[in-house]
């Protein structure tokens, strides 16, 4: 196994660089669908993938879930030498998934119209969000499969070649939404199309990795194991949930700014949501770059050494907390550009503020998520599921309720900041009570 290298710093640098920009190409594959069916089809066509999004975060979540609690427990093995069982750990979690992925293709295809419903698709954008939703749940497997590949593929050592796929099904993606957006004109449906393909063909790239002569996880027999799908399960759990959570915000968002503001405003956040996203999954690919790392030198009982790596991975999200709020407090007019044309001046002016206000989030949200992660990896994993609960769930829909009490619809640009403050004091009880019994 390629987890100890030559310093733990340069190892902790070789794992999450490629993770943080792993996360990005994923985030970007939402985004870059949102770029394109802005200019391609209309604003309305944009909110709709938009309300789409939490559709698409409840599969990378699933993905997520599994992967990370399977990562978590096949580097524990690995650091107790327990190669076998490694095999037969990572074959079951493939296996988990492709069922689970066909059982939900099913569900939704046979219940679309409902599903958008529920969703928050509006009497106008109804018809996109059936079409975007329609055209992606086919390739359900795929966008599952590949996440957990990802992750999967880091901890068999080879972060940089996880990197090198994800940036070629990007780039790929790219060449086909313009091809079936703006060249063909297949609209929305377009746009998720490209973003499907671009998802099988970098699973073609995984296989050819875990199935090739270099790959120490392997394909292999195994009997069903519900207890380690019970293991996997509570170890993922915080993590998926932090994806998942993404989608939950902008779902619960989308309900009050289309009551309080207007459907309008809708547009401003999904500008929002995207940047948020970055950032956010930003601050996860520290966690998971870094997980690997402390699950091993966890099964090896090296304390120290796991608590250096969240050192660093606490340093790396403040960097780059305060880059993520420099960059949208002073470049918010042009990140709003590439989303809404130039006659819409009045909703330029008003996206850029709303994104300057949520931006103060990031300053803080860093910190939660990559501790939250440090407790994944050392499998204290109901630590680390409190603190995502409160984080995407608990303190930020009491936030978002008492700002719009208190400030009516302005206060929704806000919630985000308090909700991140108050989970902050939870993450720091929960941590020195760990620190205590250790």
């Amino acid at each position: 196994m390629k987890l100890e290298g030559t310093s733990i710093k340069q190892d902790f640098l070789k794992f999450i660089i490629p993770s943080v920009i792993a996360q990005w190409v994923f985030t970007l594959y939402t985004m870059i669908d949102g770029v394109f069916v802005a200019r391609g089809v209309s604003e309305i066509a944009l909110t709709a993938v938009n309300i789409s999004f939490p559709f698409v975060a409840a599969l990378f979540s699933i993905s997520l879930l599994f992967a990370v609690g399977t990562s978590t427990v096949v580097a524990i093995l690995l650091g107790e030498g327990k190669q076998k069982r490694v095999n037969e750990v990572f074959t079951q979690n493939i296996t988990v998934l492709v069922v689970v992925s066909l059982a939900i293709t099913t569900v939704v295809l046979l219940n679309l119209e409902g599903f958008a419903k529920f969703l928050g698709a509006t009497q106008g954008s109804l018809p996109y969000v059936k079409e975007y939703i329609g055209s992606l749940v086919p390739f359900a497997v795929a966008f599952i499969l590949s996440y957990s590949f990802e992750i999967l593929i880091k901890t068999d050592g080879y972060p940089q070649k996880a990197t090198a796929i994800v940036v070629v099904g990007a780039v790929m993606n790219c060449i086909l939404d313009y091809l079936f957006v703006i060249v063909f004109w297949w609209g929305v449906s377009g746009a998720a199309v490209a973003t499907g393909i671009s998802q099988v063909f970098v699973i073609v790239l995984y296989l050819w990795h875990f199935l090739g002569p270099k790959a120490t996880l392997r394909f292999t027999k195994f009997r069903l194991d519900l207890k380690l799908i019970g293991r996997e399960f509570r170890n993922g759990l915080s993590s998926g949930v932090t994806e998942m959570s993404a989608g939950i915000i902008v779902f619960f968002f989308n309900l009050a700014i289309t009551r309080y503001i207007g459907e309008d405003a809708l547009v401003s956040y999904t500008i929002v949501s995207y940047i948020n996203s970055i950032v956010v999954m930003s601050m996860t690919g520290i966690a998971q770059g870094s997980q690997p790392l402390i699950s091993y030198y966890h099964g090896k009982k090296e304390t120290a050494t796991c608590r250096k790596l969240l050192r660093y991975g606490l340093i790396s999200a403040a960097v780059f907390s305060l880059a993520s709020v420099a960059i949208c407090v002073f470049g918010a007019k042009g990140i709003v550009s590439l989303f809404v044309s130039a006659e819409l001046s009045e909703l330029r002016s008003y996206s850029a503020n709303v994104l300057q206000i949520f931006s103060l989030s990031f300053l803080i949200a860093g910190y939660n998520v990559v501790v939250g992660g440090y407790f994944t990896s050392i499998e204290y994993a109901y630590s680390a599921i409190i603190i995502t609960l409160a984080r995407g769930f608990v303190t930020l829909l009491s936030a978002l309720a008492l700002m719009i009490a208190i400030f009516g619809g302005r206060g929704i640009w806000w919630a985000p900041l308090v909700s991140e403050i108050v989970c902050l004091v939870l993450t720091a009880a929960l941590f020195r009570r760990y620190r205590k019994r250790k």
